[in-house]
């Protein structure tokens, strides 16, 4: 009975250690480190540029002042509809005569003064003009008579002549001289008008019959107005500008001139945050040849290329969209179709070469890849990895190869 009972109590120690050994080697065991996996799958990939860009008409028209005149107060206002020929933009009328100061004014009248002068002189000399062209005129007739009589030589008959040609050049000349004292009287008359005339009302008309109206050049709508008051302009300045918001609308990017190499005419385009919820379509219509410096907001300077993109969704999808607004354009420069991709938070670079920890049941497998493009967040995968291969996502300092790992929960 003491033997079975010694027994007994030698198996019990015997289980008692087994278990405290086996509780202490899975104590001491290493456990799985607790990661986030991802799935390398087939999936459309596209890479894309994205810059912030501008809403802008392609062809703005600069309504201006055709001569220089007062411009009346204008009426239109940005937004407003107008026809080509027909809608009237703005009035302007002929400039009003400037007032004369004192000096001025008693010049001008010195002037009219001395002009009317020579207009009575001009006038005398005409007067004795043409009295010395009738006395020549009867001399000739005179001695034309007395040369048929034979009593004067031909001689004498060509001296007549003569002096009968001489008068009648004084004579025009004379009235020449009147024509230009007239004129001269006229202007200098012409510079004493003012705004204080009284006789002004009837030198300039009626002002309504002097409107020049300006007309708009296109069909669209008004974008901004320059000048609105009622004031004097010189001629060719501008007073409002007119586009074609609905059929004419076009966006503007400037990109770093590196990812600009990256594009071409025809790129598809994708326009988001304009306002609304849907995203609209265009595509890379020019690209200018020259770069232009500009300065970031860090104060860094960077090389900047614009590139023009045509909107091809329908006026209709995009209400409210008008001339200078923001937006966000995602210029498609590839893209592709059922492509192995993983997700590019798993790569990283070991002997600089592309690599990603691969969990191959529970235990970490370092694995070399090549890639292709990658858009960001997904990354093409050329070679080194399967369809549905698991890789871990953000691996830390502690993820190495042959570890065991398991899955975040």
């Amino acid at each position: 009975m003491q033997k079975r009972a010694k027994i007994s109590r030698n198996i019990l120690i015997v289980a008692v250690a087994g278990i405290v050994a086996a509780a202490l080697i899975v104590l001491f065991l290493p456990k799985p480190i607790s990661v986030d996996l991802g799935t390398v799958r087939k999936s459309d990939l596209a890479v894309t540029i994205v810059e912030e860009g501008r809403t802008s008409v392609r062809e703005t028209y600069i309504v201006s002042t055709p001569v220089a005149g007062r411009l009346m107060r204008v009426r239109s206002h940005p937004g407003d509809e107008v026809k080509r020929g027909e809608t009237v933009v703005a009035r302007m009328l002929p400039t009003n005569p400037a007032v004369l100061d004192r000096r001025t004014r008693e010049q001008a009248e010195a002037a009219v003064e001395a002009a009317s002068a020579a207009v009575r002189l001009a006038r005398a000399n005409l007067d004795a003009a043409l009295a010395d062209e009738e006395l020549a005129s009867s001399e000739l007739e005179r001695t034309l008579a007395l040369f048929e009589s034979g009593i004067v030589s031909k001689a004498a008959l060509d001296r007549a002549e003569s002096a009968r040609r001489a008068s009648r050049a004084s004579r025009e000349t004379a009235e020449a001289a009147i024509s230009m004292s007239e004129a001269e009287l006229a202007n200098a008359q012409a510079s004493l008008i003012s705004r204080d005339d009284i006789g002004l009302a009837s030198a300039i008309a009626d002002p309504s019959a002097q409107e020049i109206p300006l007309l708009s050049p296109i069909d669209g709508r008004i974008l901004q107005v320059f000048q609105e008051s009622e004031t004097v302009l010189p001629a060719g300045a501008p007073i409002m500008e007119i586009g074609d918001v609905t059929s004419d609308l076009e966006v503007n990017v400037d990109l770093i001139s590196s990812d600009a190499v990256k594009v071409s005419i025809g790129d598809p385009v994708i326009l988001r945050d304009w306002g609304q919820d849907n995203d609209l379509n265009g595509k890379v219509s020019r690209i200018d040849p020259f770069g232009v410096t500009k300065t970031s907001a860090l104060g860094i300077e960077e090389q900047r290329v614009r590139v023009e993109i045509e909107l091809s969704s329908p006026p209709s999808d995009r209400p409210g969209l008008g001339h200078g607004y923001r937006l966000e354009a995602a210029i498609i420069v590839w893209q592709e179709a059922d492509v192995l991709v993983v997700p590019t938070s798993a790569l990283f670079r070991t002997d600089n070469r592309w690599s990603v920890f691969k969990a191959n049941n529970g235990i970490v497998e370092l694995t070399f890849v090549d890639i292709g493009n990658s858009d960001g967040s997904l990354t093409e995968v050329v070679g080194g990895l399967e369809e549905s291969d698991r890789v871990i996502l953000y691996p830390s300092a502690a993820v190495e190869d042959g570890i065991k790992v398991e899955s975040r929960q």
